[in-house]
């Protein structure tokens, strides 16, 4: 493969566009006033650093369209990330998850924003009232964020024509990511079950991850109906097998490499399909013990090693790395089937490894 064609390169390039783009945001938002900063702060921090996964597979979905290399599309392409980065931040806010990548999340490190904020009386001011302010900031930038996903895809240079047969994919690009978290949030606490965990991941993670990025790329390229179905056999259950590694690190992955806490998924009984599996598949002890140590706040060590060691006796690890592997056979059968370009294919080849061997 071309190094160009490779998914570094094409990182490299996304990367800058947001490192200009919010550059020219942030230095506007903190022009309205300093006391902004630390807001701009976070906005950058959240599209700082990523795998740009999403970039990627709108990018090849033009390039599989036939289309060349352009940077109006690298642009359109990188919206995909600001996307993500705002339903990051919101995820964070809604799990009220204290790490990220290594650093406070969004709402916790605005708290000291609020803390810090002149002009405004200390007294009586508790912890209750610092975490409820800088929850709502956190909910600002993860609004501010899809606000510019917008903005950058329709101002990223290609022709009015081909951004308007965009648009009614952008619509239900935003209302089936909103539908899965609703569904995430309705769902919490309830009994888990596989079939519905699945419905989960597919609106909340798989659809914009993968499928509608590329859907994306290929609308703009003018990709045929047969192109485009290819596109949803591939990113569907490419898509869930992206979230379903991420349920198995969100468990069982090394917080250094994560980033984040391997914890919040049991202490908020988020109805994961590793979970749903490992009750379904336990004996009535190691059932009953698993109920008992999830919705903890405090689960310690202990607890995390006993509920690890009930996933693993039940099978229920095995089982989603099969689930996995499974979906990625789907995703690879599709695009041998698919009548793409040698180097659109070798690209979207690769990128099931990205997207489902991964140790973050």
């Amino acid at each position: 493969m071309p190094e160009s064609h490779r998914p570094s390169a094409l990182k490299t390039r996304v990367d800058q566009v947001l490192r200009d783009f919010v550059r020219e945001e942030t230095a506007l938002l903190a022009a309205i006033d300093r006391q902004l900063l630390p807001v701009a702060e976070q906005v950058r921090a959240a599209v700082a650093d990523g795998k740009r996964l999403r970039a990627a597979f709108c990018y090849w979905g033009w390039r599989a369209a036939g289309q060349p290399d352009s940077e109006a599309m690298v642009r359109a392409a990188a919206a995909m990330e600001l996307v993500h980065a705002a339903a990051v931040v919101h995820d964070d806010l809604i799990d009220d998850s204290p790490i990220r990548r290594g650093a406070p999340t969004a709402h916790v490190a605005l708290r000291q924003a609020v803390a810090t904020a002149p002009g405004r009386t200390h007294v009586g001011r508790g912890r209750a009232e610092l975490e409820a302010g800088g929850r709502a900031l956190a909910m600002l930038v993860g609004d501010l964020l899809m606000s510019w996903a917008g903005q950058l895809f329709a101002g990223c240079g290609l022709p009015a024509a081909y951004l308007a047969r965009a648009r009614p994919l952008w619509a239900t690009l935003a209302r089936e990511l909103i539908a899965g978290e609703c569904l995430e949030i309705l769902r919490t606490r309830a009994e888990p079950s596989t079939h519905s965990s699945l419905e989960i991941i597919r609106y909340k993670t798989a659809k914009y991850t993968v499928e509608h990025p590329l859907l994306l790329g290929g609308i703009l390229g003018g990709a045929p109906p047969a192109l485009l179905a290819a596109f949803s056999a591939y990113g569907v259950p490419l898509g869930e097998a992206f979230q379903l590694r991420d349920d198995l690190l969100g468990v069982f992955g090394d917080p250094e490499q994560t980033g984040k806490s391997n914890r919040d998924d049991l202490s908020g009984s988020k109805p994961t399909a590793l979970l749903a599996i490992a009750l379904d598949r336990s004996l009535p002890a190691d059932r009953e013990a698993l109920r008992a140590l999830l919705g903890r706040d405090g689960l310690d060590a202990a607890g995390l090693d006993r509920v690890r060691d009930i996933m693993e006796r039940s099978g229920a690890r095995t089982r989603v790395e099969r689930m996995i592997a499974e979906r990625a056979d789907r995703a690879r059968a599709a695009i041998e089937r698919a009548p793409l370009h040698p180097g659109a294919a070798d690209a979207l080849t690769l990128l099931i490894g990205a997207a489902t061997v991964r140790a973050c």
